[in-house]
């Protein structure tokens, strides 16, 4: 343990060995995914033709979203929250949810690593908001990437549900009673290393689809058990499917898991006052720490990394956050606590990721 300007740091570093009705069921950067959808300056010129039209022109408000039940059921949230804090908003027609088919949904055969990240879980929403066809984008915050396309902003953080995650299973109620060899099946990369650090003899299947999905691959016998984020759950009311809850030490979350992160056009007012009387302050602080954090490490979407920032009883900003390889045999952490302010935020999720950064060394990005 060691002393900062920002606090006491401790560092660890180890080395082991390894329905709303329906749902929609290469190596390529997030950057590369918006520079093939179209040239920046015309992204740009298209922003700004629509802002007048889009958000003084019309009197429907169209919240956009994927068509999953858990983004649907975080959609209808957030349509309930804006009609409580906008009576006018009441009014027949005043609210639309539009759901958007993004390439994450199409493609469930591959990890997420393989076709480009979780930026495809936004994608096709940035575009319909760019373009005017929905005012604001409702999104989880650990699908958002750390970089937000042109023309846009993300001004409101709902309040946070629990961050931690679950683990199920018909047959065991506990990882430590999985046997050894005992299937996993999870498409978080971040799961996968944090569980072969603990349980090297435990086997990792990819596991993708919505919830509902999951546990219904899981009663079928498609692996011994699975994990899955407990703020979901709750959102869908089957947090009762949860075998058990699984702590912190054990399994740290993915950055900004449980938060929902709505998005706007930059310079729409009328929309952007409506969002900033949503956001939840603690919850968009905590963010700010971790995806500071995720920027300052510039991993790619194949390397684990784990982050949760929290208020601490006295009103100050915790944090913890981990990088790992993916079979779980070195994994670096580290915590950070500061006061709970926007600079000092930002300032402990870079200092912790230049930390582990330099640590690991820059080679371990690079899987």
């Amino acid at each position: 343990m060691r002393s900062t300007s920002k606090g006491w740091v401790r560092v660890r570093g180890s080395r082991v060995t390894d329905t709303a009705r329906k749902s929609w069921d290469v190596r390529v950067s997030q950057r590369q995914l918006w520079s093939q959808t179209r040239p920046r300056l015309e992204r740009r010129s298209r922003a700004a033709s629509v802002r007048a039209s889009a958000s003084v022109g019309t009197k429907t408000l169209k919240v956009g979203t994927r068509g999953s039940p858990l983004a649907l059921a975080q959609a209808y949230l957030t349509r309930d929250l804006l009609k409580a804090a906008f009576p006018h908003l009441q009014e027949d027609g005043a609210l639309e949810v539009v759901i958007i088919k993004t390439t994450g949904d199409k493609v469930l055969n591959q990890p997420l690593a393989d076709i480009g990240g979780k930026g495809l879980f936004t994608k096709e929403i940035d575009d319909a908001l760019l373009e005017g066809r929905i005012d604001i984008g409702v999104h989880s915050m650990k699908d958002v990437p750390t970089y937000l396309p042109e023309g846009t902003v993300l001004p409101c953080n709902l309040p946070r549900e629990d961050p931690r995650d679950v683990f199920i299973s018909a047959r065991y109620s506990s990882l430590a009673e999985l046997p050894e060899g005992a299937v996993v099946g999870s498409a978080s990369l971040r799961r996968q290393a944090q569980l072969l650090h603990t349980y090297p003899h435990l086997r990792v299947v990819n596991f993708r689809g919505n919830v509902q999905t999951r546990l219904r691959k899981l009663q079928e016998g498609a692996c011994d058990a699975t994990l899955l984020a407990l703020a979901g759950l709750k959102r869908l009311g089957l947090e009762d499917k949860a075998t058990s809850i699984l702590g912190l030490e054990d399994m740290l979350p993915a950055v900004s898991q449980g938060a929902i992160g709505i998005a706007c056009r930059e310079g729409d007012e009328p929309v952007l006052e409506y969002l900033r009387t949503l956001s939840h302050e603690d919850t968009r602080l905590a963010v700010v720490c971790e995806r500071a954090f995720l920027a300052a490490l510039d991993g790619s979407c194949r390397t684990p990394i784990a982050g949760l920032a929290q208020k601490t009883a006295d009103g100050r900003l915790s944090f913890r956050g981990l990088v790992a390889d993916t079979e779980g045999k070195q994994l670096f952490q580290t915590t950070r606590e500061g006061p709970a302010t926007e600079e000092d935020a930002v300032a402990m999720g870079k200092d912790a990721g230049a930390q582990l950064k330099r640590e690991a060394g820059a080679d371990f990005f690079n899987w």
